[in-house]
């Protein structure tokens, strides 16, 4: 019994003197003339037994065991829940966009060759809360043609061309539609050298930013001059599309449907964002719960970023 409580007020100085005084290993060793490997050991020991018990309080406005659960069910690398204090669109994308640029601008790694997809509100407010020159990359491609009428497709590349500047990088834009009117037009299009070269770099991509696109359009894409025709969406909706992702459709768990404009998009597939090793998906709000389950189920994102409502609605989701 002695034995024992010699080891135990062993045990308890050392870890005192690293918890408590910010001692250093190297420092406890030579003091108490033991070995650097003992005292690790014996630290390791302290957490054993129960003399140091480490609790980590979650400072407010955030949900760190929310996170974790949606990270652990759907295998994501990383879950980001921005504190939102209303249940509104508009205060959601505020504030998903200010929690998505300060997690890329933790993460950014030199030399990343970035994707962003061309239309999406969160992604726009995502660049807006860049800080510029903070961050150098590579290239940034532009990863889905424009959308709607001719007259709005020059907006597609401001996304692109945006994030470019902010981080150094050369702009690689995808000069076309997002559609083609048909499978031989995309294939004419896409043989174009200017298109092909850069397709050619979605094999390169280091990251990609995605939106996640709810069935019924969103106002931008609305006022881009929505390429869907009410037939198409009710067909989508025959089809129990849940969202898209580039415009590839998925029902809710996941699975790629085929949708009316499935071969004739000009843009990154699925399967190659699939290959790509990191892609951030940013999106939130009621209308996009089914869309995020569904890209969830179908593993297409690496990393979502949401606020705590739609996280909620995940969470209660079924399995």
């Amino acid at each position: 019994m002695a034995a024992r409580s010699d080891e135990l007020r062993l045990i308890a100085r050392v870890a005192r003197m690293y918890h408590l005084d910010d001692i250093k290993q190297s420092d406890i060793a030579k003091r108490l003339r033991i070995s650097q490997a003992g005292v690790s050991r014996l630290l390791k020991r302290a957490r054993d037994e129960g003399v140091v018990r480490i609790s980590v309080e979650a400072p407010s406005g955030t949900f760190p065991e929310l996170e974790e659960r949606l990270r652990s069910r759907f295998g994501l690398t990383e879950m980001v829940i921005a504190e939102c204090a209303e249940d509104r669109e508009e205060q959601i994308l505020a504030r998903i966009g200010e929690a998505a640029a300060q997690y890329l601008g933790m993460t950014f790694q030199p030399g990343e060759v970035i994707g962003i997809s061309s239309w999406s509100e969160s992604l726009r407010r995502t660049v807006d809360n860049l800080d510029p020159g903070r961050h150098s990359a590579a290239r940034v491609v532009q990863i889905l043609g424009g959308m709607g009428n001719p007259a709005v497709q020059a907006h597609a590349t401001t996304l692109t061309t945006r994030l470019a500047r902010l981080t150094g990088a050369a702009p690689m834009l995808l000069a076309t539609q997002g559609v083609a009117g048909s499978v031989s037009a995309r294939d004419a299009l896409v043989a174009d050298p200017y298109v092909a070269s850069t397709m050619a770099e979605f094999g390169s991509l280091t990251m990609a930013l995605i939106g996640i696109g709810a069935v019924e359009p969103s106002k931008l894409l609305a006022d881009s001059g929505n390429i869907f025709t009410d037939a198409e969406l009710r067909e989508l909706t025959r089809l129990r599309a849940a969202g898209d992702i580039c415009l590839h459709f998925f029902d809710s768990e996941g699975a790629p449907i085929r949708s009316p404009v499935e071969g004739r998009v000009i843009g990154i597939t699925l399967e190659q964002l699939q290959r790509v090793p990191r892609v951030i998906g940013v999106a939130g709000g009621a209308r996009k719960v089914r869309a995020l389950l569904g890209a969830l189920r179908g593993r297409f994102i690496d990393v979502l970023v949401t606020d705590q409502f739609t996280a909620a609605r995940l969470d209660a989701a079924p399995s």
